[in-house]
């Protein structure tokens, strides 16, 4: 069951998990495709070590030819190169109170990178899926404890969304083979699905006729509003609007400083719901909104630019916030409604302190 804080101070658990997963600078929202160094990482147990030259791939399960794919015969196959935006579910738990005691993240659980690897389609194609599947499962080779059960980290997707054709197995990031705390020698990369379904280390593929009923798909990952909650599945990224924080920072606080007059702020958006349409940015903590100029991503599952040129006017502290609004019509809270027990899906606006003068 879910533990909570009702503390601002981070207890040392949350601590180490911080320092083991580090997030993506904002500043690094500067960059179209996010250089690897600063693309965020979520490891739930260690990170293993697999041999590439050794690597086997089973696939297996409800299909009438089960496939051994080595990583050159992956790399023989057709490849796709593309950007694609991650996001961890757990972003913006820390904003939360009570906060759920899990891996504390703020607004820095993202990043966006041009994968390459070979879609996963024909290979399911080629296995030959029996009438009777109805999900894929993926199990990484990570292997833990969580809840009191051990087991590998494993996913399903069902089947219509694992037969989609941007689905890839993927084995460079950033056009280099992919670093192992990303998933070495082979990853699971789902564009507009949070990051817990791009399973990493992939260790089999398996076709199942039931739905996966394990710890990380049945107890974890669900929007909850009580333990008796059955709750929603968590999928698709919710719309989703970051700033570069403007000026300079204090070293401690990082409160932003900015000198008086004309300063053009600039972000990403994202939705995993369809394009983002509409970017909104506001000088005075919400109470007034102006549309942003959105730029065009380098992709359609890369994160959109947007940018806005505000007058700092008078010294003085300002609240900087951003929203998106996707297709679908949604957009971002303000600041309620957001709770949930796992801390899922957080996605209120950002606030942004910043100081003129």
């Amino acid at each position: 069951m879910p533990e909570f804080a009702t503390s601002q101070e981070f207890t040392r658990e949350e601590v180490g998990l911080a320092l083991r997963n580090p997030g993506m600078p904002l500043e690094g929202l500067r960059y179209p495709i996010t250089p690897i160094g600063m693309h965020y990482l979520l490891a739930h147990f260690d990170i293993p070590f697999i041999d590439p030259a050794t690597y086997e791939l089973p696939v297996t399960g409800r299909v009438g030819k089960p496939l051994g794919l080595t990583l050159d015969d992956l790399k023989a196959r057709p490849a796709v190169r593309m950007p694609a935006m991650m996001e961890c579910a757990g972003i913006g738990r820390a904003h939360l109170s009570p906060r759920p005691i899990s891996m504390p993240w703020h607004n820095e659980a993202i990043g966006c990178s041009e994968w390459t690897g070979t879609p996963l389609r024909p290979i399911l194609e080629e296995a030959g899926l029996l009438e009777d599947a109805v999900e894929i499962l993926f199990t990484g080779h990570d292997r833990g404890i969580d809840q009191d059960v051990e087991q590998n980290y494993e996913r399903s997707l069902p089947l219509e969304e694992a037969l989609r054709e941007e689905v890839i197995l993927a084995y460079e990031m950033n056009g280099q083979p992919l670093p192992p705390q990303h998933g070495a020698p082979l990853r699971l990369v789902v564009p507009e699905w949070y990051g817990m379904a791009s399973v990493k280390w992939l260790k089999e593929i398996k076709a199942i006729s039931e739905p996966f009923e394990g710890l990380q798909q049945a107890l974890l990952y669900h929007y909850r509003q009580s333990e008796e909650d059955p709750g929603t599945p968590v999928t698709r990224k919710n719309p989703h609007a970051l700033m570069v924080p403007p000026g300079i920072p204090d070293y401690l606080s990082r409160t932003r400083h900015v000198s008086p007059g004309r300063t053009l702020v600039e972000g990403r958006a994202w939705s995993g719901y369809g394009p983002v349409e509409r970017v909104e940015f506001s000088p005075d903590g919400g109470r007034t909104w102006d549309d942003a100029t959105l730029g065009e991503p380098v992709g359609r599952y890369a994160w959109r630019p947007w940018s806005y040129e505000w007058d700092a006017g008078e010294p003085g502290e300002y609240e900087l916030c951003a929203r998106a609004t996707d297709a679908s019509g949604r957009t971002q809270p303000a600041d309620d409604g957001a709770w949930n027990q796992g801390g899922y899906g957080v996605n209120v606006v950002q606030r942004v302190t910043v100081v003129v003068g």
